[in-house]
């Protein structure tokens, strides 16, 4: 199954599940959850109470100067409500802080976990520009959902049933029902107008993600960009999904700018209406000067918040969408898995079969044909052809990159796919043809071997790959940087930590994927006779290009559109006088004629 994560986000959203992923992240914190939700309503209920106390003041005072007292009770009551409102909201942030923090980390731990669980072919088809802008934006959109969700709409919803309640309760029934009809316009308009608007925001999620897509892609291949002079190519067409994100943007503040004009007079409408009420009714002598503050007050802590809930709920969608997409990351199938109970490897003497191995990247077209190939425990097996033979793809499914289309690949008889991933992966090294090195320093890349190992242990390694003496003549020596992609080293010198890198790993099942293929002819021979002798008691499997690197394998394998043409020793297929002992035949003139030349 192919999923790529740089294209539309899902259509048939659903943010009922997107939350129900979501709550188990939240169950780890959920005393502080429970406490936080304690001082937010407590919290509300002291902010409700600041009006009550409000209107006995202005109530008390209001009678004539005979009679004037200070409301002593009151002002205490008036002091110690917004006191608790303050402090307790206070209170419920920093409770609640560990639990939007703690569920952030973990989403986005388990969202790295799970990458490095996918198998090659959908880190193959991926953009990281896109997929690292929408883990980027998921974990914003936890920490702003959860934020606003305990913080803002739920005390808004409280606060709108306790004041509607107190509402009903003290005054005619047309208080309570101009609040609560003004409430229900306003959400029913906000949700409305929010939904037409969310396709504007997923759009300019999309192309936001595209256009740092190609950004990115463009600046890793640098070099490429300069070599074939494209930099106005890279420019036009980054700036062409910079235009098309520009369109949507504009449309999302042309539509944002309708919600809240709109928001804004529904709300106007109503806090006229209440006052229109209050006037009536102080006319006639059934509301008092303090009661008229009363309903004025809780109409501007009711509304003012409200407002906000405008804003909170579109980004709440927003934000919706913003984590479902990073949780389709979570949902990519895992195409490699290990089965339940699965057994370790532990061994230090590994004999490989390769069983009649067909294996395709693509259906329509198969990469590798009934391979049978034997690699007896400590033994070196050299595999030779022509671009495109099926080589590379050998240590690929040895790997469990991928798992083999049909047959088997066995480890001392066990099939692979029984096997643990980690623990079969741990038994074997690799010096590839391509060496990317992480953006650290030469000595972290070799350390990456065996994280745990010593300083001496690492720099013997350096020795035995012939490195050592090139880092210590550098000015930083072990803690020069090796830049992104380790770009500031040569090919040759990239392979070479790589190799130290394999050496210090030490493990029983060795591959060289084209290992010297980067190095001069004197490095390589200092190089190959370093790599024959870790080689020895391992079960080693070499991909060449270069025959002389491998005329001492015990066993030399050709192969040719994915199939097994001729296996033997080297005198055994020169003697044959077929494929081999051609590719053999022509590499000596080629090298002849280099040096006549």
């Amino acid at each position: 199954m192919r999923t790529s994560h740089t294209g539309p986000a899902p259509t048939d959203r659903n943010d009922l599940q997107t939350l129900k992923t979501l709550l188990p992240y939240l169950w780890d914190f959920k005393w502080r959850v429970a406490l936080a939700l304690s001082c937010m309503v407590l919290a509300k209920v002291a902010a409700v109470s600041v009006p009550l106390y409000l209107k006995d003041i202005i109530d008390q005072l209001s009678v004539p100067a005979t009679l004037l007292a200070i409301p002593v009770m009151a002002l205490v009551g008036y002091g110690a409500a917004r006191l608790l409102s303050s402090v307790l909201g206070e209170l419920r942030d920093a409770v609640f802080a560990r639990v939007i923090q703690g569920a952030v980390r973990s989403v986005a731990r388990n969202v790295f976990q799970h990458l490095f669980k996918l198998s090659l072919r959908f880190h193959l088809d991926r953009q990281t520009g896109g997929m690292s802008r929408d883990i980027e934006r998921g974990t914003k959109g936890i920490g702003f959902l959860l934020n606003f969700t305990v913080f803002n709409i739920l005390p808004t919803l409280l606060e709108i049933g306790m004041v509607t309640v107190i509402l009903m309760h003290r005054y005619a029934w047309e208080f309570a029902a101009v609040t609560l009809g003004t409430i229900v316009i306003y959400i029913v308009f906000t949700l409305v107008i929010t939904e037409w608007r969310t396709v504007f925001r997923r759009s300019m999620n999309d192309l936001d993600s595209k256009a740092n897509a190609k950004a990115i892609d463009a600046l890793l291949n640098y070099e490429t960009v300069k070599y074939f002079n494209n930099e106005r190519y890279e420019e036009a067409r980054y700036d062409k999904n910079l235009a098309a994100w520009e369109a949507s943007a504009v449309k999302n503040q042309v539509s944002l700018s309708l919600l809240n004009a709109g928001q804004g007079a529904i709300i106007a409408t109503g806090v006229t209406l209440i006052m229109v009420l209050a006037a009536r009714d102080v006319v006639n002598h059934s509301m008092t000067v303090g009661d008229v503050v009363l309903v004025a007050t809780f109409i501007t802590q009711l509304y003012a918040p409200l407002n906000f809930l405008g804003f909170v709920y579109r980004e709440i969608k927003h934000s919706l969408a913003d984590i479902e997409r990073m949780f389709t990351l979570l949902s990519a199938n895992l195409e490699v898995e290990d089965r339940p109970g699965a057994p370790r490897l532990d061994t230090r003497q590994a004999a490989i079969r390769f069983d009649k191995v067909g294996f395709a990247y693509d259906p329509s077209r198969p990469i590798l044909r009934d391979v049978s190939i034997d690699i007896p425990a400590g033994r070196t097996v050299a595999v030779v052809g022509a671009s495109g033979a099926g080589k590379s793809t050998l240590s690929r499914l040895l790997y469990r990159f991928y798992d083999v289309g049909e047959g088997a690949i066995t480890v001392n008889g066990a099939d692979i796919r029984a096997l643990a991933q980690d623990s079969l992966r741990a038994h074997i090294g690799i010096v590839p043809q391509d060496t990317v090195l992480f953006n650290d320093s030469i000595y972290y890349n070799i350390a990456y071997g065996r994280p745990d190992a010593t300083r001496e242990e690492v720099e013997e390694a350096a020795r035995s790959a012939h490195i050592h003496d090139f880092v210590m003549g550098l000015p930083k020596g072990y803690d020069t940087p090796v830049g992104e992609r380790g770009l500031k080293l040569s090919g040759g010198e990239k392979q070479r930590v790589a190799i130290a890198r394999t050496i210090l790993k030490n493990p029983p099942i060795l591959i060289f994927d084209e290992a010297t293929s980067a190095l001069d002819s004197r490095t390589e021979k200092a190089i190959q006779q370093e790599l024959a002798t870790i080689s020895a008691n391992r079960t080693t499997l070499i991909i060449a290009h270069r025959l002389s690197t491998i005329v001492d394998a015990d066993r030399i394998v050709v192969m040719d559109g994915g199939q097994v043409v001729e296996q033997g020793s080297h005198r055994e297929l020169v003697a044959q006088g077929g494929r081999y002992a051609e590719m053999w035949r022509l590499q000596q003139e080629q090298e002849d004629s280099v040096l006549a030349g």
